[in-house]
């Protein structure tokens, strides 16, 4: 073929070469082939990750503890330490560690050339002041270590050493909440004016809408009340799946009707995990969408005052937890739910299965409330329910407990209230209703969390225990347990602590959340939902192990 395509050229410029000959001009040169141009390859779409939840969402990692901020916090800061879903404590900025034998000394090293999104590196001065800074604000999860961690102490440029108050067995766990910000950005930030001293107001007004750390997002747009934006981190020292989205957007919205439209039109990757039932059978029959079904040791708790009238009464709160019907919630309102018993999840590092087993039982309640100071007058004390307006499904909970109640002469009133005047209510105890509906996680994987959490009169303040115990002996006997450092007997003490809440019921244990979130799986791969959820709140939402396929999108 290729011969007779040269011999056919000959031929064709022969004629043209005679005349050239004869004419004594010049034989011209040979025409260049003409190459074309290769189309320019399609840019690559861009892969996003959009997931609604309740917000507020806060970037400041000594303010926030609620979800949505804890997951932001994941992937703008780093941790000394991470978490797996198989349960143990790995290796992350500090590469290695070690403990004096009384527990009193820790010493970490720290992994070199970790670079901060601004482009500083990430020094044991780094870590030293974040520790300082969260215990000095107080807020989020300052309370791990306020009292607890003595001094922070730069002892190299990748050396940091904790000096311990008193022993803490849990330390190295908590530690996944000890968010890494960087010194010079925030001190660059701060405002003059303040409740800090010379550190005015340590950065917090920056920080509400700017990110300080070196994780592996960085924030591009933060709109409050409306979403975060985060784009990624190019910087970035660990690892990224290999189909990482390349923007997370966190979306201040529960609302079903939003969250169906957004996801029929691929305009949402995961939904929040506020849902109610009929929400997700609609989501799940979207074709390409279905539902993932996690455990990570969620309580959902009907936090009862007991100093107000008349929850104020231990056999008038004993009465209630024999009047609810746990079935009916676990059955037709929260499908997929496991039993509780007591307030740490059945089966969790320290729980104890002695804890009593309430189910529906009149007899015992009517007996119990014959008991309470109150038995005779009950019409004249209402019992009022404060319900997340955010999440639908509290509302049937509370319903079904107004009329289990009223089977043995207990008036409730329930109310709709929206999160953030949960939150607001909850920090007064004069403010603060008889019961608030509430989920709760654990901050880390083991008793002590929701123990110290939910029940020590340093969270009597915050939207985690509405309880307002106040019991020095119940915070000595906290205190006590988490200062233990052998495990076995740290969690024999744990259970001693969940006897003593047994005695006194301060709460209603209604059942561990089946956490139940809508995703893409035609186009979006989640760890979580393939059965490798981290139990720790906000890790299930590290975007650098999601991936996403947009060319799969239809």
């Amino acid at each position: 073929m290729k011969k007779a395509l040269c011999l056919a050229v000959v031929f064709l410029l022969l004629p043209a070469f005679l005349v050239f000959a004869s004419g004594e001009k010049k034989e011209p040169e040979a025409p260049k082939a003409v190459e074309k141009e290769a189309p320019a390859p399609a840019p690559a779409a861009k892969k996003m990750l959009r997931v609604t939840f309740s917000w507020p969402t806060y970037l400041d990692p000594a303010v926030g503890s609620d979800f949505s901020s804890s997951s932001s916090f994941v992937n703008l800061y780093d941790t000394l330490v991470y978490p797996t879903s198989e349960g143990p404590i790995v290796p992350h900025l500090a590469e290695r560690w070690e403990a004096s034998p009384d527990g009193l000394t820790w010493t970490f090293y720290l992994r070199k050339g970790v670079k901060f999104h601004n482009g500083d590196e990430l020094t044991a001065e780094d870590v030293a002041f974040s520790m300082d800074r969260l215990i000095t604000i107080g807020e989020g999860y300052g309370y791990l270590y306020a009292g607890r961690v003595k001094k922070s102490e730069v002892v190299d440029d990748y050396t940091v050493r904790f000096r311990m108050a008193k022993p803490y067995g849990p330390f190295l766990t908590t530690l996944v909440k000890l968010y890494i910000v960087n010194k010079n950005q925030v001190l660059a930030h701060k405002k003059s004016e303040g409740s800090y001293g010379e550190y005015g107001d340590f950065g917090k007004e920056w920080l509400l809408t700017n990110d300080a750390g070196s994780g592996p997002y960085k924030v591009k747009d933060m709109r409050l009340e409306e979403y975060l934006l985060m784009e990624r981190f190019n910087g970035y020292w660990g690892k990224f799946a290999a189909n990482a989205p390349d923007e997370v957007k966190f979306i201040g919205t529960t609302e079903p009707v939003t969250i169906r439209t957004m996801m029929s039109r691929q305009e949402l990757e995961i939904s929040d995990q506020w849902q109610s039932v009929e929400a997700l059978k609609s989501l799940d029959a979207i074709e390409g969408v279905d539902i993932a079904t996690m455990y990570l040791g969620t309580m959902f708790y009907y936090m009862i005052h007991t100093k107000k009238p008349p929850t104020d009464d231990v056999h008038f709160r004993k009465a209630m937890s024999w009047a609810m019907d746990y079935g009916t919630v676990i059955k037709d309102l929260f499908p997929g739910s496991r039993m509780a018993q007591g307030p740490v999840p059945p089966g969790y590092p320290g729980h104890d299965p002695a804890f009593t087993k309430y189910s529906r039982n009149l007899e015992k309640a009517k007996a119990e409330l014959k008991q309470s100071k109150y038995y005779g007058k009950l019409d004249k004390y209402p019992v009022e329910v404060h319900w997340i307006s955010e999440v639908p499904d509290e509302e049937k909970a509370a319903l079904l407990f107004m009329s289990n109640m009223s089977d043995v002469g207990i008036k409730v009133n329930i109310v709709k209230t929206p999160w953030l005047s949960v939150v607001e209510e909850m920090s007064n105890i004069e403010t603060s209703p008889n019961i608030v509906t509430v989920f709760v996680s654990p901050h880390y994987a083991e008793a002590g969390s929701l123990l110290e959490s939910r029940y020590h009169s340093n969270s009597a303040a915050t939207w985690e225990q509405n309880e307002w115990l106040q019991d020095k002996t119940l915070d000595k006997m906290i205190d006590d347990a988490i200062s233990t450092i052998d495990r076995e007997e740290r969690f024999a003490k744990y259970r001693e602590i969940q006897q003593k809440l047994d005695a006194i019921c301060p709460s209603l244990y209604l059942f561990e959340q089946a956490q139940r979130q809508a995703y893409q799986s035609s186009y979006v791969k989640w760890y979580a939902a393939e059965g490798k959820s981290v139990p720790i709140m906000g890790y299930d939402f590290a975007a650098r192990f999601i991936e996403v396929f947009p060319e799969r999108m239809k």
